[in-house]
């Protein structure tokens, strides 16, 4: 063994570092963490607090391997991240690896190059216990939460749910903008625009200065421009300078990547994960716009070389986000020079859109020259307005452009004007009134919701990823469109003395990748609000943040935090568990069905969102149905959950048998001859023709004749059939694996082998299949 060792979080920075250091080091990966809270129970001491952790199996073999290379080793080198989290990596190590403190050494950097690495290895430092205790406080405040939480939800709202501190504000956030949405009620109003030219035939494009609320307002001021004569009254040319965004940092990263690559937020701290790793770019967790002075100059080398010296500012910037915390650099290439690296076509359009920006923050402002013309009507003090700019000096604009999330204006200045003098006559060629509409919220997409999240001081842009994931995995959100809706507008337009009607149309409100809230999420966000307020709290949540911050400063006692914290809380839940309502949670009364005269009601069943006939007390067994794509527990009326229930119906007969169409829990279905197929979501049960369920069913045999491969007339209850992980045995009703000894003879395997095996899984292992529907969707 050589006599240094140094660990490692990942075997991708490990291959990385191991090029810089002699051959008297070894470098190793832990994997991760090799030590952490127990999976399966609250693992927290609520008298102490103290955390109860654990090696999961899968890293005992990794923790056996760095133990008996440790004990071999002369110095051992801790090498996890910087941050909270690297911290507390590099100290469960040492803690787990039994290490000594004469000869283990923790040494940081913010980038995988060459200097870096020999320079933390001059200055090594103690592990800093103050990170680790705020991410010990981080963790085991949101296993307090998930776990106390969690069984609440269960009972009141629906089996299997979860809940997280940073998460539940999440969704909170989306469920809101929602219902801002649905309770818009915004005025429509006119907007009047013209083209106008002088002697020379110059073209002025100008809108009026205000708009007006009504079409009568519209055709009043149109009728009085009929006959007026139009001037230039005014001219003002300002000079203004445009100045570069800051370099990245984790939420300017995430948010620009959406906007400019598309991408999703965890794809974007995937691929800049695999930059850091082998050594492209700085750290991709930090809250800092700082960049270092040797970057300063090289940046200032590469600009003066590819550019000249004119487009050359150094600039030092300073981090002024809520809760800024990590003491890094911004995020930028380890070396300015490389203009292109070689990689993944994602690595490469990240890596260039990071230098692009890094290098633009060094360059001098653009120079624009902003022209407005304000332009006279005789009869009236109303004013048109014409707004021009024109670059006389690109700047930093010839490398990059920061997108500009807000919403388009109407009036924003284009291209340059033409040359005018105050006084001069105008002639009107073209002048229009158009209808507009005023513009609900937009919802949030991933990166917005990043934006938000920082500007509210809530979580940490690391773990924005993991959250914005979650919320999508659990089902609260769904990312998908939003159709729009098509509305009528007019337009009046003054031609010579005339005013002529026109009617178009256009779509509002049209969305792609959004957030949206599932009623499960909506369902949650409502208990959770009205039963716990302070966890639903944006501020609340964004204290809490604050409280890690200072134990990382050393200035809190991170088990204080907790007990102040769980002292509220716990109350809380011991409330909400003990309350009893006459309705289901999120459950609601829709009236009454004119048949039978019992209740009808929403609300989120065993498997979702349903409409229910009658009730438990009832003299008739209560019957379900799941709504349609677009339907909402909030927005669904009786007439339409009436009509889920013309269900089942039979649509022909196919080979001799009947065709059904039907709704079970799992969802809407094809039957025939004690076959079932699943309806896509995407498809009506309710318009669905006899030949769209025909070849569902053609195809379904197909499937299960690729699936069979054998049975036994010894006992026809047992079947061999492929499935998903492999060949698998049904017997009666039940599903077991067969071992991967067995899959290459699976077809001469005898039916006392098969039994064999059945006997050896037993009742543990067995999973049961419900009908052939069931057991062939292994």
């Amino acid at each position: 063994m050589k006599d240094n060792l140094v660990i490692v979080e990942s075997p991708a920075k490990a291959k990385t570092i191991e090029k810089f250091l002699g051959d008297d080091y070894k470098v190793t990966s832990s994997y991760g963490h090799i030590r952490d809270l127990k999976k399966r129970t609250f693992s927290v001491d609520t008298e102490t607090f103290s955390p109860q952790y654990e090696i999961p199996e899968d890293k005992a073999k990794i923790v056996a391997q760095l133990k008996k290379m440790a004990s071999e080793a002369k110095t051992v080198w801790l090498a996890s991240d910087e941050d909270r989290e690297g911290e507390a990596i590099s100290w469960h190590l040492y803690e787990v690896l039994e290490l000594k403190p004469e000869n283990t050494r923790r040494i940081v950097f913010h980038e995988i190059t060459k200097p870096a690495i020999l320079e933390a290895i001059q200055n090594p430092r103690d592990i800093d216990i103050n990170l680790v205790n705020a991410q010990q406080a981080r963790r085991v405040l949101d296993r307090i939460v998930g776990f106390k939480l969690s069984p609440v939800l269960w009972r009141k709202v629906k089996p299997s749910l979860s809940a997280g501190r940073v998460q539940s504000v999440a969704v909170r956030l989306i469920v809101e903008r929602e219902r801002e949405i649905q309770d818009f009620r915004g005025e429509d109003n006119y907007r009047v625009t013209a083209v106008f030219v002088n002697a020379d035939g110059a073209e002025v494009k100008a809108e009026l200065s205000h708009r007006f609320a009504s079409e009568e307002q519209a055709r009043d001021f149109l009728r009085k421009c009929a006959g007026a004569k139009f001037a230039v009254q005014d001219i003002s040319t300002k000079p203004q300078k445009r100045m570069p965004a800051p370099p990245f940092t984790t939420s300017t990263l995430q948010q620009e990547a959406a906007h400019k690559l598309g991408f999703t937020v965890a794809q974007t701290m995937m691929v800049a994960q695999h930059l850091y790793e082998s050594g492209r770019i700085t750290y991709m967790r930090t809250d800092s716009v700082n960049l270092s002075a040797l970057c300063l100059g090289a940046s200032k080398g590469v600009i003066a070389e590819q550019m000249g010296e004119e487009y050359v500012k150094v600039r030092k910037y300073r981090t002024s986000a809520k809760g800024a915390q990590e003491a890094h650099e911004a995020i930028r290439p380890t070396y300015m020079e490389h203009t292109t690296i070689e990689g993944t076509q994602q690595e490469k359009r990240l890596y260039d859109l990071i230098w692009k920006r890094t290098i633009a923050s060094q360059m001098a402002d653009a120079e624009i020259e902003k022209t407005q013309i304000s332009i006279s009507i005789s009869g009236t003090d109303e004013t048109f307005v014409a707004n021009g700019e024109v670059v006389k000096f690109d700047g930093f604009l010839r490398i990059y452009k920061e997108t500009d999330t807000e919403p388009e204006n109407d009036g924003e200045a284009s291209g340059a004007l033409p040359s005018l003098t105050i006084g001069e006559v105008l002639t009107r060629t073209q002048m229009v009134a158009t209808q507009r509409f005023a513009q609900k919220p937009i919802r949030y997409n991933e990166a917005s919701l990043v934006k938000k999240l920082e500007e509210l001081g809530i979580g940490r842009p690391s773990t924005y990823a993991a959250t914005i994931t979650t919320i999508q995995q659990r089902e609260y959100v769904a990312k998908g469109d939003k159709a729009g809706e098509e509305r009528e507008y007019l337009t009046l337009s003054l031609d010579g003395t005339d005013i002529e009607t026109a009617t178009h149309t256009t779509t509002l409100g049209a969305e792609r990748g959004k957030l949206l809230p599932t009623d499960i999420g909506i369902v949650v966000n409502d208990f959770l609000k009205e039963n716990f307020p302070s966890i639903m709290d944006y501020n609340f949540t964004a204290d809490i943040e604050k409280e890690f911050d200072e134990i990382a400063d050393g200035k809190m006692e991170w088990k204080s935090v907790i007990s102040n914290f769980y002292d509220e809380f716990e109350p809380l839940v011991e409330k909400s568990s003990n309350t009893h309502t006459e309705r289901k949670v999120g459950e609601r009364f829709l009236g009454n069905d004119p048949k039978s005269g019992e209740p009808v009601t929403a609300k989120i069943g065993r498997f979702g969102p349903v409409v229910q006939i009658g009730s438990s007390d009832s003299r008739m067994k209560p019957r379900f149905s799941q709504l349609n794509k677009g339907q909402t527990l909030e927005s669904i009326t009786l007439e339409e959950a009436l009509e889920l229930f013309k269900l089942p119906r039979k649509v022909g007969e196919y080979e001799g048998k009947p065709v059904i169409i039907g709704a079970g829990k799992f969802g809407p279905y094809v039957s025939h001859n004690g076959s079932y197929v699943s309806i896509p979501k995407d498809v009506d049960p309710l318009k669905m023709s006899f030949e769209q369920a025909v070849i569902m069913i053609h195809r379904k045999h197909v499937e299960e004749a690729e699936r069979h491969i054998k049975n036994f007339a010894e006992d026809p209850e047992m079947e061999i059939l492929n499935g998903r992980y492999g060949p698998y045995i049904v017997y009666k009703g039940n599903n077991y694996r067969l071992p991967k000894a067995m899959h290459d003879k699976v077809k001469e395997l005898t039916i006392e082998e098969c039994m064999q095996v059945i006997q050896e899984s037993g009742e543990k292992t067995s999973k049961p299949a419900k009908g052939r529907h069931a057991r062939h969707g292994q």
